[in-house]
């Protein structure tokens, strides 16, 4: 089973694109001109003879299609062409030297770098971003893991090297474990009462306790059984694989099985364990998803902290030494289950306000951004963390300042209020700091009332492919929806006259008829002209005539801007349920320019 594809919400953050999740968008690059050599002046049309200046016939130039001077678009194209194969050396740092530490977007981003010299960078600043000393020479986090490398391959080798091992899978991520449980021969053993008790014989086995893993908990026992015997230990979440006798009929008895309060094939009941039953089940059966969960956070790369943003935002007062680096933020609400709110936070950031380095006619801006999720106990519950990079020509960077450059994270959230809050850093200019906090409401949906999600305006929206429903940046269910974000919560948002204006909203709880089976409800769709108190846009249609069978809808709507003046407008969408009796409303303004 290959543990590094096993994620659960732990990869949230992720996300996207350094793909982590900035969405802005590429302009072509330019091509610098040749430098141009100093020549003694002449006469065009006249050449020196013996002192004398003889007239001759003009010659006509003809340009050299071969030498002519590239476009932008040409010259970014032809070096994304010439982009050069990873030689063997990057290959092992990448499948072998790093492979359980790096993250899945620092993976793509590797393997997006066009030549060598950016792979050096990009390897220097990897082990940067990961040294608890980033103003020391020497890179405390770099040597630690390779000796712990070192060490895997010594002691946990099974025909393989010891870091493709589970053993050594965990020992290079997480260091030395506090405790090992260590059973080199297996044989007898006396299962615990939360495993069902009684006596057995096992495979070899071993269990790793750590006291504290970052970013998973306290008390972590992670199991690992050689069932081989072959010393190929794997790491379990199902305590029951250590057990020989467990396909043997009526050997290895469990407690209740050998009062016969229980039988050998109760185990096999489909659960995530095969454990036999015993005063514990039940308990045993609840922690299903935990247990799940916690597997999912070992078996991904460690989290890697940003100290200085952390620290920026536990600081009660912090004197900046530069200008704030502002941005802005959106929060929307979109149902999951009962139990379950999507969170989708968009950050926007204005591309001028980063600080960009220029290189070979690219000029790239890096922004780090941590964020976190506080409950109303001041308890951290969540947190996300990004480096993200803004790439454009160095000859466009002063034309595309006033481009907006947009971050997106889904958070899985349950009912209630929360803290949020986010800090960036602009990575070229360490002293352009920015943080923004704000508490917010996650809604609880009840199954007996009529509700909605946030209505979204956007200035995207499109389907996905079948592959990437309900994964990616700015994905909701199968359409990728990038909302537009106010600069603060009372601005409405912003559109050019030449864009469309996008909206989306997801009903829940629609009523379904007893004897028709169907929804009765009638949606209206209404755009107002808050100048003139004009209806610009009033038309309504049938929840039935979308889903008749559905409790819940989905509602895409996209117009063109084209035909409105300048000026301010709002949105609004209605239901009418019939059924239930019930009516809901949305509004939402947005701002038409030129």
């Amino acid at each position: 089973m290959n543990h590094k594809n096993l994620s659960i919400l732990a990869t949230v953050l992720a996300v996207t694109s350094v793909t982590c999740a900035m969405s802005a968008q590429p302009v072509p690059a330019a091509q610098q001109p040749a430098a141009q050599t100093s020549q003694t002046p002449t006469v065009p049309g006249t050449v020196q003879d013996n002192g004398k200046v003889v007239q001759t016939p003009p010659v006509e130039e003809k340009p050299d299609p071969l030498k002519r001077r590239l476009s932008d678009r040409q010259a970014f194209e032809q070096r994304k062409e010439v982009k050069k194969e990873m030689s063997e050396s990057y290959k092992k740092w990448l499948t072998q030297d790093v492979t359980w530490i790096i993250t899945e977007e620092e993976v793509k981003a590797f393997k997006s770098l066009a030549n060598d010299e950016e792979r050096d960078a990009f390897i220097e600043e990897f082990w940067r971003r990961r040294n608890p000393n980033p103003d020391s020479r020497e890179n405390e986090f770099k040597d630690e893991h390779y000796a712990r490398i070192a060490y895997a391959n010594e002691h946990f080798a099974a025909g393989k090297p010891g870091w493709m091992t589970d053993r050594g899978h965990i020992y290079i991520a997480y260091g030395k474990p506090d405790g090992i449980d260590s059973h080199p021969s297996g044989g007898n053993y006396e299962r615990p009462i939360e495993e069902g008790g009684g006596n057995t014989s096992t495979f070899p086995f071993e269990i790793w306790h750590y006291r504290y893993l970052e970013g998973i908990g306290e008390n972590i026992d992670i199991e690992f059984v050689d069932a081989c015997m072959c010393n190929d230990y794997h790491a379990t979440i199902d305590r029951s694989e250590k057990d020989a006798l467990k396909h043997t009929p009526g050997a290895g008895q469990s407690l209740f099985e050998s009062m016969g309060m229980a039988q050998q094939k109760d185990r096999y009941n489909g659960g995530l364990e095969q454990l036999p039953k015993g005063p514990m089940s039940d308990q045993n059966q609840s922690k299903q998803f935990d247990r799940l969960d916690q597997f999912a956070k070992i078996m991904a790369p460690p989290p890697v902290k940003f100290a200085d943003l952390d620290e920026f935002l536990n600081a009660t007062s912090t004197i900046l030494k530069g200008p704030p680096l502002v941005f802005d933020v959106r929060t929307d609400y979109v149902k999951l289950t009962n139990s379950t709110v999507m969170v989708p936070v968009t950050l926007q950031i204005r591309n001028g306000d980063i600080t960009y380095t220029t290189k070979d006619g690219d000029s790239i801006g890096t922004v780090n951004i941590l964020g976190r999720v506080s409950n109303i106990n001041h308890r951290v519950i969540q947190t996300f963390e990004d480096t993200v990079k803004v790439e454009t020509p160095s000859d466009l960077l002063e034309r595309t300042k006033n481009n907006m450059s947009v971050y997106w994270k889904a958070l899985p959230l349950p009912p209630g209020r929360y803290k949020v809050e986010i800090a960036v850093k602009d990575v070229n200019n360490p002293d352009h700091l920015g943080s923004w906090k704000r508490s917010v409401d996650v809604p609880k949906y009840d199954d007996d009332q009529l509700a909605s999600s946030s209505l979204i305006l956007a200035d995207q929206m499109e389907r996905v492919a079948t592959r990437e429903v309900g994964t990616g940046n700015f994905v909701i269910g199968n359409t990728k929806i990038r909302p537009r974000v106010p600069a603060t919560v009372s601005t409405p948002v912003t559109f050019h006259r030449g864009q469309n204006l996008n909206f989306w909203m997801q009903v829940y709880n629609l009523g379904i008829g007893v004897d028709t089976k169907k929804n009765d409800a009638t949606i209206e769709y209404q755009i107002l002209d808050l100048a003139t108190n004009k209806q610009i846009l009033d038309s309504s249609e049938s929840a039935s005539k979308l889903n008749p069978n559905a409790d819940q809808l989905t509602l895409e709507k996209t117009m063109s801007l084209a035909t409105l003046e300048p000026g301010r407008y709002q949105v609004t969408i209605m239901v009418n349920d019939a059924n239930k009796q019930q009516k809901i409303a949305q509004t939402v303004p947005f701002t038409v320019i030129q």
